[in-house]
């Protein structure tokens, strides 16, 4: 008789080797932070080593506004299915307003952007809370709030700025560095939050709720912050 491994089993295994190889990979180009350099004289492989980096870090750990969104998407129906639609609806919103803000092809001040995303946080959050299931308006939802973030991603960027010679690679590196960051966090949920309690009865009111509720407290207090300080 063959002995197939469980399903479950299968899928731990893959998450534990895929953040242990992120690990390494992210690591693997930490010397290219460690003093200052001239990012024109860098060859296209390191370019794509340190805006992988950046836009792995601008998630983890520094971005806890964006942790917090992926956190309230993955909360409400933590299946695969489910978290990979929300999930690549975001992804691709975010990487369309990017891709044109750093071609300067659209611009909008971050004292605009910045509160829109904390309010989209605050919303997605309050939803969790009153909603059952996942609705089509919800993921075309996120899709509109994914261009909000895409705003935010090119802020940084923009600040961080972009070695004209290897344009394109710093770019696609760093929209990469952000969808592991992405993909990181949800695995985190997972491993965290899905795996052990998502099938209880009271998953929905002890931990939905419950985290919801804590998420919505802290994008309010952004929100206000950041319209009015």
């Amino acid at each position: 008789m063959k002995n197939y491994m469980q399903p479950n089993k299968k899928i731990s295994v893959f998450y534990t080797f895929f953040i242990t190889a992120l690990f390494f990979i992210l690591n693997s180009g930490s010397e290219a932070f460690a003093h200052p350099i001239d990012l024109e004289n860098v060859s296209g492989i390191d370019i794509g080593r340190i805006y992988l980096q950046l836009g792995f870090t601008h998630i983890l750990p520094y971005g806890i506004d964006h942790i917090l969104f992926i956190i309230g998407i993955y909360l409400l129906s933590p299946n695969l299915k489910t978290v990979l639609i929300q999930a690549t609806a975001f992804t691709i919103a975010h990487t369309i307003t990017l891709t044109l803000s750093t071609y300067q092809i659209i611009a909008v001040e971050s004292s605009i952007v910045e509160p829109i995303i904390s309010i989209s946080i605050m919303f997605i959050a309050i939803e969790n809370i009153f909603a059952k299931g996942i609705k089509a308006w919800r993921v075309a939802l996120i899709f509109i709030f994914g261009l909000i973030h895409g705003l935010g991603f090119a802020s940084v960027l923009n600040d961080l700025g972009l070695p004209q010679s290897e344009f394109v690679t710093a770019l696609a590196a760093f929209t990469i560095g952000v969808e592991l960051g992405q993909i990181t966090v949800i695995l985190l949920a997972y491993y965290i939050i899905g795996k052990w309690f998502s099938a209880k009865q009271w998953y929905h009111q002890r931990i939905v709720v419950s985290a919801s509720l804590m998420i919505a407290v802290i994008a309010l207090y952004w929100t206000v912050e950041r319209i009015w300080y």
